[in-house]
């Protein structure tokens, strides 16, 4: 059984990930957390509890955390591909939460359900990484319970919010590096280079709406977030980037990976937000002291035929 907590700040990707996770036989969630991203706080906060009454998950809690990045300020939200609400503006056709907010916030629950924890847990940030940035920071005793951190986000060869950075970290760099670069948890980065390519086209969409009412509720959230994604992969289809890094999380071994020492890009200049992978050869590096440091697995490739078909499987229960 995978024992499970998720990181997340809806957006349409992440209600078809936190879906996934909640539907899914075998996957013990424990909690999910929220941080500002795709759109403020309250909204992905909101949207995380709808989409876990949508599926039947009202035993699940949830805490809302960070409202804005460790240093400095957000530069602006994703409306541009989630919507005003962050799922198309259709968040409010979702249930109602059945279940109140934790007080305690999103660092403390994640810390208690960590402390209590008899088997490794996972962690699935599929949002900006300062909730988690501040668990390892305020909690060191509990990462001998965590059995690896699953990261979407992350671009190798060129990001989306700008020619070098992909979204996720490009909204708080500097946790991003704390958890990727300073940090000894093992991680698994899923960076858009990959999740591009397991893009779904629209007749798997209408597949999924067609499976019952949970498969027709996700995709009715999809109309302005398959417009961008129709203009961005030049066919009429979408990107579901964080289902694809938490069916890692729930299935290890999904995705190939390699490992690679890792840096993030913290200056404020063009190349803020980027995710550095040193793939050179070690026997072709003079100074091997550059490679002293952590090595992250980053995911490379998968099999897209098989991963199309376990997202399906899971989302249409």
């Amino acid at each position: 059984m995978a024992h499970l907590i998720i990181d997340t700040d809806p957006g349409v990707d992440d209600a078809f990930a936190l879906a996934l996770a909640a539907l899914t036989p075998g996957v013990d969630l424990l909690a999910v957390t929220t941080v500002f991203g795709n759109v403020p706080l309250e909204r992905t906060t909101l949207n995380a509890r709808r989409v876990l009454a949508l599926c039947g998950r009202g035993d699940v809690p949830v805490a809302a955390g960070a409202a804005q990045p460790l240093v400095f300020p957000h530069p602006h939200r994703a409306r541009y591909a989630h919507g005003s609400d962050g799922l198309s503006g259709r968040s409010a056709a979702l249930p109602e939460p059945t279940r109140d907010v934790e007080a305690s916030g999103a660092v403390a629950l994640m810390a208690a359900e960590l402390g209590r924890a008899t088997e490794p847990v996972t962690i699935a940030p599929i949002g900006p990484l300062t909730n988690i940035a501040l668990l390892l920071a305020a909690h060191p005793e509990v990462k001998p319970k965590i059995d690896r951190i699953v990261i979407m986000g992350g671009a190798i060869d060129g990001g989306n919010v700008s020619a070098s950075a992909e979204f996720n970290i490009w909204s708080d760099p500097e946790a991003a590096r704390r958890v990727l670069v300073e940090e000894d948890v093992p991680c698994v980065l899923v960076p858009m280079d990959l999740t591009y390519r397991c893009a779904v086209d629209t007749a798997w969409l209408d597949k999924l709406a067609a499976s019952g009412p949970i498969g027709s509720a996700l995709h009715a959230l999809t109309p302005d977030y398959l417009e961008h994604y129709t203009k961005a992969l030049g066919w009429p289809g979408l990107v579901i980037h964080d289902a694809v890094a938490v069916a890692e999380a729930i299935a290890p071994g999904t995705l190939t990976t390699e490992d690679y020492p890792l840096d993030v890009e913290c200056a404020m200049g063009p190349a803020r937000g980027a995710v550095i992978a040193d793939r050179r050869r070690p026997e072709l590096i003079a100074d091997t002291e550059d490679l002293a440091g952590r090595r992250v697995a980053v995911a490379v490739d998968t099999d897209l035929d098989a991963l199309r078909a376990f997202l399906f499987d899971g989302l249409s229960r």
